[in-house]
């Protein structure tokens, strides 16, 4: 599989792809995750279009207010994934993210994730689309390869960010059996070029499995 955008062309192997899909579901197999039912969240910052880094506020966010007790058994399974990619990667923020209607909108819940506390929801809107490569991604069902954010952004590129210290990010969008995009994962690493052709074997893995995990 060849992911391209204009910041990147990267081949993901496909024996690499396979071979962590065998690894993947052996860890499934035997390993049992802790869900993270609630989670503490940034501050949004004006109008609501960006996080602010290191403000957290006092009350978690609530998964149980967007999924049935039901959730559970997927939930764990995603959390042993975002556990797997963090071991075998070493990558400093993975989380993944279903699209659902919340409020009535359109948006992406994330549902399982490690590293800096960061923002549970996206709209799916054009606004958002601009500067935040998860919308983009679930929107256009196109993978984007950002090896390098302070070139990607010198460049012009418009970049939406949450932690500073990420210097590399991967956003790949989740397809249904039907061919539907129903979500995305998101990887960041603190150091440039991080996402190396094995690297993105692995999140491919990650995400022909996920797929299999969503909650209802």
């Amino acid at each position: 599989m060849i992911l391209y955008n204009e910041w990147a062309q990267i081949e993901a192997d496909e024996s690499q792809t396979l071979h962590y899909q065998a690894l993947l579901q052996e860890y499934l197999a035997n390993k049992s995750a802790q869900v993270q039912w609630q989670y503490l969240i940034p501050e949004l910052g004006e109008g609501g279009a960006c996080s602010l880094f290191g403000h957290l506020q006092e009350e978690p966010f609530s998964l149980r207010e967007h999924l049935d007790i039901d959730a559970e058994a997927q939930l764990v399974k995603l959390q042993g994934i975002v556990d797997f990619v963090v071991q075998q990667s070493g990558v400093d923020w993975f989380g993944i993210y279903q699209s659902r209607d919340i409020h009535g909108q359109s948006q992406l819940l994330k549902l399982a994730y490690y590293g800096a506390p960061s923002r549970p929801l996206f709209p799916i809107t054009p606004e958002f689309a601009a500067t935040s490569n998860n919308v983009q991604v679930v929107s256009s069902g196109k993978a984007r390869i950002i090896n390098n954010v302070e070139d990607y952004v010198a460049s012009g590129g418009e970049y939406y960010t949450c932690d500073p210290k990420v210097e590399a990010e991967s956003c790949l969008p989740l397809y249904s059996q039907k061919g539907k995009v129903v979500g995305i994962i998101d990887a960041e690493a603190f150091s440039t070029d991080f996402f190396t052709p094995e690297r993105i074997a692995l999140l491919v893995a990650a995400s022909k499995e996920i797929v299999a995990h969503l909650p209802a």
